[in-house]
């Protein structure tokens, strides 16, 4: 058998067989006398543990052996000398191991051919080993036992630790799933912490869902998708499906089956009469039985969560959209027609966050503020429709809807329609304190209503009315200009100053219709 001296590539095998794939146990030798390490590989060469052969590592010194450790923190086993380079060298070796390697995993048994000189009692009590030894003591029979003992202890303290670490995973998905605002942030939480947890090696993980409504229409939902080869964009939809993901996809919608094979894994679920839903994952490393299981069990208990949760998020979703209909719907009564509403609504969700509000905020008032007018609906159409100028008494009628919209939502405890109440009350009023309906100055005008009187303006004068044409940018931002500090705060016109080339591409995507 050929021995290494050096310790830095030496891992030998005991048995050649290029067809072993299964990881070997690491068997570390530390002694300076040749004979030692080539008795006991010749002992040990055919054993296996779990039915994982042994690999050995040589070091001839306790510096090498330092080395070794460094190189190879995987190491099960280290049968360490005493006196080597010096009469405590064994000794001091250990110690590094376990402090400043920070290594309490790997099994030390120290052997000695100078029993007397480390008395076995204090050895134990002040190093962290496991056995020692007198090296005539370790018969073939008795050394064999040690391996045996001594690697099991090893493969039980990893699983501990895998276990530990494991916890910790979880413990720290849990923290990242339950703080998941959407949807689909939940999914790609739990998606990612699973691959972790199951040390799967994905190039890419969809999952996908098919609800088949009232009426007989099958829709396509994608709920999650994560893995190297996963490409995401700003519309979250099955159309990031690559082809033949998408084909294998339907194939097993309509088989009904699932599909392993050593890339892939195709798991389908019919978790609900009209539900079912398929986990399409790619793997780059070869996958086991127990990793497909697990997933197995992962999609079929997180469809169920995601059932319930999807419709939750879809009826909620109706109901933001429903509120920009209503918003529209009061605008087309005013004989106003185009986006106007959907505009406002985008831009006053910019406006927020450039004036450092929450993203909950910003959301928040995007829906809200479609309910600005809403206090319209108690105006006369013959008002509201009047081609010419207001008389005083009409002026004074068309005021009152900013509190008629405010007496509608007053009492919703909903917070978007709390907000709604805000903006209807008070995006009328003036920085200056010259608006209506209550005459508010400065900061005691809600911030919502602020923001909505000032985006309401922009986006009214660049649209097209009856009564007008469309004014151009330079004008509007002269106009705006003109009235900060007096209708607009300040800070107001300059954060939409700078929003205005995002206001233009909103205008570009949300362009007026004029209807016949």
């Amino acid at each position: 058998m050929k021995f290494l001296k050096s310790a830095g590539a030496a891992l030998t095998a005991p048995t050649a067989n290029p067809q072993l794939l299964v990881k070997p146990w690491k068997v570390a030798i530390i002694d300076d006398e040749e004979q030692v390490h080539a008795v006991t590989q010749m002992v040990l060469r055919n054993t296996k543990i779990d039915e994982q052969p042994l690999a050995f590592l040589n070091a001839h010194s306790a510096a090498d052996g330092l080395r070794l450790f460094q190189d190879h923190p995987d190491i099960a086993l280290a049968f360490i000398d005493v006196v080597m380079e010096s009469d405590e060298a064994g000794l001091e070796l250990i110690h590094k191991i376990r402090n400043q390697l920070n290594n309490h995993s790997t099994r030390i048994v120290l052997r000695t051919g100078q029993p007397g000189s480390s008395p076995e009692e204090t050895v134990i009590r002040t190093y962290d080993i496991n056995d020692y030894k007198s090296k005539t003591e370790l018969t073939d029979t008795k050394l064999k036992t040690c391996v045996y003992s001594s690697i099991r202890s090893y493969r039980d303290i990893l699983t501990i630790e895998t276990s530990k670490r494991g916890m910790q995973k979880v413990i720290a998905a849990s923290d990242s799933v339950l703080r998941s605002q959407t949807l689909y942030q939940f999914g790609n939480a739990i998606l990612n912490h699973t691959i972790q947890l199951l040390n799967i090696k994905t190039a890419e993980m969809y999952l996908v869902s098919q609800h088949v409504d009232l009426f007989g229409d099958a829709e396509l939902i994608l709920l999650a998708a994560t893995g190297d080869q996963v490409k995401l964009n700003n519309q979250w939809d099955t159309e990031i499906l690559p082809a033949d993901v998408r084909t294998a996809i339907e194939e097993t919608l309509e088989k009904k089956e699932s599909t392993v094979t050593e890339d892939i894994f195709i798991g389908y679920y019919h978790t609900h009469e009209k539900t079912q839903s398929v986990l399409y994952t790619r793997f780059r490393e070869p996958h086991n039985s127990l990793q497909d299981e697990i997933l197995k069990l992962f999609a079929a208990n997180i469809t169920l969560i995601f059932q319930n949760l999807y419709s939750r998020e879809h009826t909620q979703e109706t109901q933001k959209e429903l509120l920009l209909i209503l918003g529209d719907a009061i605008e087309q009564r005013s004989k106003e027609t185009g986006a106007h509403v959907r505009r406002v609504a985008l831009m006053c969700e910019l406006m927020a966050l450039k004036l450092g509000q929450t993203s909950e905020y910003a959301e928040t008032l995007k829906y809200a503020s479609p309910l600005h007018d809403i206090g319209k609906i108690g105006i006369p159409e013959t008002i509201l429709h009047k081609p010419g100028k207001l008389t005083d008494s009409e002026w004074e009628t068309m005021k009152t809807h900013a509190l008629i919209g405010y007496e509608l939502l007053k009492d919703s405890t909903r917070t978007i329609a709390k907000m709604g109440a805000r903006i209807a009350l008070s995006h009328h009023e003036h920085w200056d304190g010259s608006g209506y309906p209550k005459g508010l100055k400065g900061d005691a005008i809600p911030l919502e209503g602020r923001i909505v009187a000032i985006i309401d303006v922009i986006d009214a004068l660049g649209s097209e009315r009856a009564y007008k044409k469309p004014w151009q940018e330079n004008d509007i931002i002269q106009y705006v200009s003109e009235r900060s500090g007096k209708h607009f705060g300040l800070n107001m016109f300059d954060a939409a100053l700078a929003l205005f080339e995002h206001f233009r591409e909103i205008r570009t995507n949300f362009p007026d219709h004029t209807s016949h």
